[in-house]
């Protein structure tokens, strides 16, 4: 079985075009597993991850493939808990969602794609290339 973690935010279209990346692995849908996971840094509802949109969003597309889905939340700093997440998880590949980003918006807000790639110890694959801040 193929393991993939893929890190959600709250962007459906970076949630979808990651799922359909994941789809489009090689190999047959039954030999992949997928551990989407949605990082909170603001929760006061106390929401789960199955209430954020781009998490239910992802998961239609794996499930619709016949992805088997494992839906992972927590909380903090998303990099690490994507990193933490993939090597506990001994995850094949990390899966992540790439915006574009001006030269002064990656110098002062840093980059949790450009983080797990940095610091990853597997293979990371970027999909989703959308405008954002």
């Amino acid at each position: 079985m193929y393991h993939v973690v893929l890190g959600v935010d709250e962007n459906e279209d970076r949630a979808e075009a990651g799922a359909r990346a994941v789809t489009n692995l090689p190999g047959d849908p039954g030999e992949k597993r997928v551990t989407l996971l949605h990082v909170f840094q603001d929760n006061p509802s106390g929401a789960s991850a199955t209430q954020v949109a781009s998490v239910r969003a992802a998961e239609d597309v794996l499930e619709a493939a016949g992805v088997a889905v494992e839906i992972d939340e927590s909380s903090g700093d998303p990099a690490e808990a994507i990193l933490e997440l993939a090597e506990e998880g001994d995850a094949d590949v990390i899966v992540v969602g790439g915006r574009k980003r001006s030269p002064a918006g990656k110098a002062l807000f840093g980059s949790v794609t450009q983080t797990v790639i940095l610091n990853a110890d597997r293979p990371v694959m970027v999909t989703g290339m959308t405008t954002g801040a």
